[in-house]
């Protein structure tokens, strides 16, 4: 073996250490259902102008889940209680002093203005004019203030900084509408003033306090002022301070104040057993995966599923080094994320066969490296679309939304390094030696395969019947689309709300078992957590009271004496802004991929992708409804992973398409070069497909309750993604071509080095 195989081998071994002394000396942050958090109920004060009712109440929570995200709080939950109570639950909060200060943070009223400074004043003076203040300032003097000249909502956003050659931290402040205009206006007035003059200074008031009074630098000019529409606050901050602070302008003014009514710890929404079973589930996929990519593909598939271990590592070290929380549906779809890494190898194999039956005699070396050239386009176009995706639904969702394009972000990019670096290094090592270039058919790459030979002798023409396959695609969308109308949708309790329930009872009754009685009683889908100010908190759907009367006998069967202490209608956790972000960061998303699309390939490719996207994401939705199974955060999670299925699925076959097309004479005709690729694409689907079910057939056997759903969802949208992108979106692309078509242009080749060569290319 060459030096340059040894010393990338030695730099993946480096890179495998440094995950996992980042695994071992990083805590994670586990989510709610994991770990358990702390509860706050706030109760909503109005005035005459602005009344505690149901709608500005729904205000206050959106104001409040922007100030969550802004304190970087991930998979928070957020609901209206009854007419005038905010639920806000955070996850990790597990004792008493981080309860508090959490209350204190999202609870401020956060009212900030901006003032002119009059004159300084006792501290007991009285204003000289009604709308002056007088009030003691961050710098141990009082001053009076003028009126307000710019209020909170003539911020845009603001953010902790610190300037270049400087330690100190400032909060940076960039104003909207008119904000700008005047801070130009009132520093420039301030400014006309001698140096050391209290009307030199301008007064920043959060909540009633001077929390900053800056005098206007002597290199701003009289009646000049600070122009650009943005300003530093000053204050000798510390890190944390010029966080805080920042964090509560940029969730801004809260519509109603809110005063603290309840504040408690709650265990985890899922129980031990649940955890394990899907940790159980998870691990037992793996090993099925890995057996089968062995089988198939022999020495390299050994190498590509060491490889594939070492994806876990990389994934859990990037979610610990961000701080990022960690939930069961992160847990599944970190574990999904490898059906990717596998999909890279099995490109990266296929194409190494087909470049070793062609060129024998440049050896399994050489081929290994053609194999990951002709698959970098495809690899790199299937994960750019699915990393636009998750990067969108990061920067415009919230909540669940945001926290799941985290997690989706980590788990591609790790099973990227995984697939083009870590198996890389191994399988050039594995087959480097003569005895494997000596004996081929031990490598996995010696032939292309019974399923491809068998294909390319059949040669089956699937595009001669396209329009009957875009007939079945129809009509299968009239019956998912009917079970929608028919049998609507089963929302679950994050989108229509409900009630939460507190018990206590008489003998020491498990989670476990108080989640069983409920189930018992019907609601195999409510939230039961503990709580140390009841024995159980449970969170359902809208019940009535007979309902609740057969959770509290179903209670009583295991726990003696049942007592109800707190009846709560409870409103959407996920609710209408959310619903409303959601929406748009999917749609944005689509475009995103369709522009990609249309610049990598053309605009008819995007086109076909992502309506075949939209059908998949269609018929699963169908198939919930007509199955009237619950419509919830998971599903959702589910949802925007099929999305990145399926066009993971179609940018492969899209991908050799273009390829042919290239490379054709004039001769050729679409249609048939576009039928030759979809079949060529077959074993790689095949094999990518049955990797991935692994995992999902033993999340949804061995998954428990909580996870089976989601992993139902994903198989359905596995089968449906890979038949839409051979059956849907390529005769959809044959018709495009016939309108619009795709000019021809010279194929690009692959450069061979020397087989004795050591360089990766």
């Amino acid at each position: 073996m060459s030096r340059g195989v040894w010393i990338r081998f030695i730099l993946v071994l480096g890179l495998l250490a440094g995950c996992a002394a980042l695994a071992v000396n990083v805590q994670p942050k586990l989510g709610l259902d994991l770990r358990g958090g702390a509860q706050f109920v706030f109760e909503a004060e109005g005035t005459e102008q602005t009344p505690a009712n149901a709608e500005n109440v729904d205000k206050t929570l959106e104001v409040l889940r922007g100030r969550v995200d802004a304190l970087g709080v991930a998979e928070s939950t957020l609901a209206r209680q009854g007419e005038n109570r905010i639920l806000v639950e955070l996850p990790g909060v597990t004792n008493d002093a981080e309860a508090q200060e959490a209350e204190e943070r999202i609870g401020t009223t956060a009212k900030l203005t901006i003032h002119e400074v009059l004159a300084t004043a006792e501290p007991d003076a009285e204003p000289s004019k009604k709308n002056n203040l007088v009030l003691p300032s961050d710098q141990g003097d009082t001053l009076e203030v003028g009126p307000t000249v710019i209020q909170g909502d003539q911020i845009g956003g603001a953010s902790a900084v610190q300037r270049e050659q400087s330690v100190e931290w400032v909060v940076a402040i960039d104003f909207a509408g008119s904000g700008g205009d005047t801070w130009a206006d009132i520093t420039g007035k301030a400014a006309c003033n001698p140096s050391g003059d209290p009307k030199r200074r301008i007064a920043i008031v959060l909540d009633g306090e001077v929390i900053s009074s800056p005098e206007v630098n002597t290199g701003v000019g009289c009646n000049v002022g600070i122009r650009g529409g943005a300003t530093d606050i000053t204050g000798n901050f510390t890190s944390t301070d010029a966080k805080d602070l920042a964090a509560l302008i940029e969730g801004g003014a809260l519509p109603l104040e809110l005063k603290a009514i309840s504040d408690r710890l709650v265990g985890p929404s899922l129980g031990a057993a649940a955890i394990d079973a899907s940790i159980e589930a998870g691990i037992i996929g793996l090993i099925l995966t890995g057996l089968f990519i062995i089988i198939v593909y022999r020495l390299v598939g050994l190498m590509a599923t060491i490889a594939l271990t070492s994806y876990a590592l990389l994934a859990y070290a990037m979610l610990v080094g961000l701080g990022s929380t960690l939930t069961l549906p992160g847990l599944a779809g970190f574990v999904l994320a490898i059906g990717m890494a596998i999909d890279a190898n099995v490109l990266v194999f296929e194409r190494a066969r087909e470049e070793y039956q062609a060129y024998p005699s440049a050896g399994l070396r050489r081929a290994l490296q053609v194999g990951f050239n002709k698959a970098w386009s495809a690899i790199i176009d299937s994960n750019v679309t699915t990393l636009l995706a998750a990067g969108l639904l990061f920067f415009l969702g919230s909540g669940p939304i945001k926290g799941f394009g985290v997690t989706l972000s980590i788990g591609v990019i790790a099973s990227m390094v995984s697939a083009l670096i870590i198996a890389r290094v191994l399988c050039d090592v594995a087959v480097a030696n003569k005895p494997v270039a000596d004996r081929p058919a031990i490598s996995g790459l010696g032939n292309i395969g019974k399923v491809r030979t068998w294909l390319d002798k059949s040669a089956p023409d699937i595009m001669k019947n396209r329009g009957r396959w875009l007939a079945v695609s129809g009509v299968a969308l009239v019956i998912a689309v009917t079970g929608i109308v028919v049998n609507g949708l089963n929302l679950g309790v994050e989108f229509t709300g409900g009630r939460q329930l507190d018990y206590t009872v008489s003998e020491t009754v498990s989670i476990d078992q108080a989640r069983d009685a409920v189930a018992a009683a019907g609601f195999p889908e409510a939230v039961v957590q503990t709580a140390d100010t009841a024995d159980f908190t449970v969170r359902t759907g809208e019940i009535s009271n007979d309902e609740e009367q057969r959770i509290e006998e179903e209670l009583a069967k295991v726990g003696g004496t049942v007592e109800k202490i707190d009846d709560q209608r409870i409103g959407a956790s996920l609710g209408e802004q959310l619903r409303n972000n959601a929406l748009i960061a999917f749609g944005v998303a689509f475009l995103a991929q369709l522009l990609y699309l249309a610049i990598r390939f053309k605009w008819t490719f995007g086109i076909a992708a992502v309506l075949a996207m939209a059908h998949d994401v269609v018929l699963v939705v169908g198939l919930f409804a007509w199955l009237e199974k619950p419509i919830d955060g998971i599903f959702l999670a589910a949802a925007m992973t099929i999305v990145g299925l399926s066009v993971n699925d179609t940018v492969v076959v899209f991908d050799r398409v273009r390829e042919r097309w290239h490379g054709s004479g004039p001769e050729e005709n679409f249609t048939a070069l576009a039928n030759k690729a979809a079949i060529e694409t077959v074993p790689r689907t095949v094999n990518t497909g049955l990797g991935s079910m692994f995992i999902l057939a033993a999340l949804a056997v061995l998954g428990g309750d909580s996870l089976r759903d989601f992993a139902i969802a994903l198989l359905v949208g596995l089968v449906v993604g890979t038949y839409s992108s051979v059956f849907t979106a390529t005769p959809m692309l044959t018709y495009f071509q016939e309108k619009w078509p795709m000019s021809r242009v010279k194929r690009e080749k692959v450069e061979r080095a020397p087989e004795d060569s050591g360089a990766v290319v």
